[in-house]
């Protein structure tokens, strides 16, 4: 693994390290509201419902192979554990992206030194509801297709074997797309050009996801690794030679 791929842990640090700051502690408030109330509600589902998926996606077994389901069962809590992470990340995203645009364009703001408190503004956080809602619907467009195939897979006898190790993978990567789109869509890259961008950074890309990734799979923890992610996501795009765009969309 090149040495690129080590940066993803610097950066999720030290995003978190600035959304504790005081300078941008007010902009973590709301989403952090959003992902608390989100995440307690799918736990309380899971609960109810975690052995009744884990059951339905087991595959059933001619009696002289029972055995073998004490081998497959914890592969497949596995994959019902990636399943709810990713409706969990799916939802709290689109729930929180005006949130988390607004905030990683603060972010930029202080990461750039043009403002170390910038204002809280609700009227400019509404008016950019619709350009970020528009732009979770494109990454919802871009996981779907993907996802769905993932889960088909997951239903194939033998072949279901490669499902949870894949869908590890594809979360890894849609954690990099998720959070750094934020800032590239702050300085109006096309989502084409966004795809680009980060292919050419694929090593530092897989590291932030595959960091972000774990890092929402702890319990409690998760809560604030969003922000967090956002924060990071902007400081891999100033760093790593993202273009500064957003004087031109001000203007």
């Amino acid at each position: 693994m090149p040495v690129s791929a080590l940066s993803g842990p610097q950066y999720l640090r030290e995003g978190l390290r600035l959304v504790l700051s005081p300078g941008l502690r007010l902009f973590v408030i709301l989403p952090l509201t959003v992902n608390v109330l989100l995440f307690f509600g799918l736990v309380w589902l899971a609960i109810r419902q975690f052995g009744i998926w884990v059951d339905a996606f087991m595959p059933s077994l001619p009696d002289w192979l029972g055995f073998l389901e004490y081998v497959l069962w914890p592969l497949f809590v596995a994959l019902v554990v990636l399943m709810v992470f990713f409706t969990f990340t799916l939802l709290a995203n689109i729930i929180a992206a005006p949130f988390n645009g607004f905030l990683a364009e603060k972010v930029e703001v202080v990461v750039r030194g043009d403002d170390a408190s910038p204002p809280f503004s609700w009227a400019e956080l509404l008016a950019m509801l619709p350009r970020t809602l528009g732009r979770e619907l494109r990454k919802l467009a871009y996981f779907a297709p993907r996802a769905l195939a993932l889960l088909v897979l997951s239903f194939i006898p033998v072949l279901n074997l490669a499902a949870a190790p894949l869908w590890l993978l594809f979360g890894v990567w849609m954690m990099a797309v998720q959070y750094i789109d934020y800032p590239a869509d702050n300085n109006k890259l096309s989502w084409a050009e966004m795809m680009a961008w980060l292919r050419q950074r694929r090593w530092q890309s897989l590291g932030f996801g595959a960091v972000t990734y774990a890092a929402l799979l702890v319990p409690v923890l998760n809560l604030l690794v969003m922000p967090a992610a956002v924060a990071g996501a902007t400081l891999f795009w100033v760093r790593e030679g993202g273009p500064n765009r957003q004087l031109d969309r001000q203007g």
